[in-house]
């Protein structure tokens, strides 16, 4: 939309031009010839542009830039390489801490089940009364630690 809109009047710019050029007064003919020489100019100077900096493309201006890219390039591809191998270690070693976490978990159930029998079942229940606090503070860390790495990995 906008585009067609300069289109629009750059069209009536130049045919404005064109018509006080040719069937204007004196004044309005001065004006747009001046107007025509200064288009002129910009249009060489735009091309002297051009030119030098296809020069310049063509002597290599460009390279240097395009080589330190391609070296921070091969700087991030390395360090993600090292990044994902220390994002899966540590991934593996949250993983096995909650296994770690689940087995236990299972074992003071099926103890739980034992512990009302025989004449030690209070002692038994508060050790797994202890049990189980030590566990929640070792759950609480595990999410604490996952949370942390899920904050490194996102984005942003």
């Amino acid at each position: 939309m906008i585009g067609f809109v300069v289109k629009v009047v750059v069209v009536i710019v130049v045919g404005v031009l064109a018509y006080n050029y040719f069937f204007g007064t004196v004044e309005e003919q001065a004006q747009s010839a001046k107007v025509f020489a200064q288009m002129k100019e910009v249009a060489v100077s735009v091309g002297q542009l051009a030119r030098a900096e296809k020069e310049k493309f063509d002597a290599g201006k460009y390279d240097a830039a395009l080589d330190k890219l391609a070296g921070v390039y091969r700087t991030a591809r390395e360090g993600a390489k090292r990044l994902d191998a220390g994002l899966q270690k540590r991934i593996g070693d949250l993983e096995k801490r909650e296994g770690e976490l689940r087995a236990e978990i299972e074992e003071i159930d099926a103890a739980e089940k034992t512990a009302d029998q025989g004449p030690d079942a209070g002692r038994k229940r508060a050790e797994q009364q202890a049990r189980k606090a030590r566990l929640h503070k070792e759950m609480e860390r595990l999410i604490r630690d996952s949370e942390n790495l899920l904050k490194e990995v996102e984005p942003g």
